[in-house]
């Protein structure tokens, strides 16, 4: 008969650059799309907590927003995150793109006066040259001390299984945090807000998606469908226009493409409908920072 094996659990955050596939890394462990994704950087701002479960492990991840400077309130919040996770977790996957040109030092001093496991999780390895990604990780290790590297490819998948591995043996023994069945301790609507979201950033350049929050006013679940109000929010009166779009063209569209996402992730039929709403320099603002949700 097969040995039984001791159940572990433990937090492991996920830190790393914006755009440095932290997000996708997540959706792909747990099978699950709970962490938005966009080829734009910064699209991750709240500390989004997957649960990955199986018969004998599960480990709760942090998926923190990218390590950036903050220029405003929305920003420093956002790096709060990344501070909590620093004391939460047990360990730290340290997500690094070989194919980013700039340097990471930002992250190693954060990284760095952690006294926790670090792996090194070297990441897009399907664009990646290898040679040039080796030289890279090498370069971080030279700077700190890493308990082992990994080259994954998040998207494609590849290497995941044998990082999951090498995380579960550093888990100590320890009974579930969470039902089993449970994906995030997010409720549906966050989820919600999350998708709308998304879809700005997919449909609208520059500053707009940087400059919007959405805000579920109402949620009403139904046998056959679910009711959603939400408002978008705005940092300034000329966005809410671009938003609208000419004889509302573009909310609508954008209307679509959420309620599509949002019917794909909870499995049932949608009603969606969302409203622009104006709040003056709301990312600057610490007190509207902290009503929608942010840094709390």
């Amino acid at each position: 008969m097969a040995e039984e094996r001791t159940h572990k659990s433990g937090y492991v955050a996920i830190i790393g650059k914006p755009n440095a596939g932290k997000s996708t890394l997540m959706n792909n462990i747990l099978g699950s799309k709970i962490s938005i994704t966009t080829h734009k950087a910064q699209t991750t701002r709240h500390q989004i907590v997957g649960i990955f479960s199986d018969e004998d492990t599960q480990i709760v991840f942090l998926d923190t927003p990218g390590v950036i400077s903050p220029k405003y309130e929305l920003q420093k919040a956002m790096m709060k995150t990344v501070e909590r996770a620093r004391s939460d977790a047990d360990i730290i996957l340290f997500i690094h793109d070989p194919t980013d040109k700039y340097p990471t030092d930002d992250v190693i001093e954060l990284i760095k006066s952690i006294n926790k496991p670090v792996f090194l999780v070297v990441n897009k390895m399907d664009a990646a040259n290898q040679e040039e990604a080796e030289k890279s990780a090498q370069a971080i290790q030279d700077k700190m001390k890493i308990r082992s590297v990994h080259y994954v490819s998040a998207t494609m998948g590849t290497g995941v299984r044998e990082l999951m591995e090498n995380v579960r043996s550093s888990l100590l023994p320890g009974p579930p945090y969470y039902p089993k069945e449970d994906l995030s301790e997010h409720p549906v609507r966050f989820f919600v807000s999350e998708l709308i979201r998304e879809q700005i950033f997919l449909q609208f350049h520059q500053e707009i998606p940087y400059s919007c929050t959405v805000e579920v006013v109402s949620y009403d679940a139904d046998i056959d469908i679910d009711r959603i109000h939400a408002d978008i929010i705005v940092n300034q009166k000329s966005q809410k226009g671009i938003l609208i779009g000419k004889k509302g063209s573009a909310i609508k569209e954008l209307g679509i493409q959420a309620r599509e996402s949002i019917e794909e992730f909870i499995g049932k039929q949608v009603y969606l409908e969302l409203h622009v709403k104006v709040r003056e320099k709301w990312r600057e603002k610490e007190g509207w920072v902290r009503n929608l949700g942010y840094g709390k």
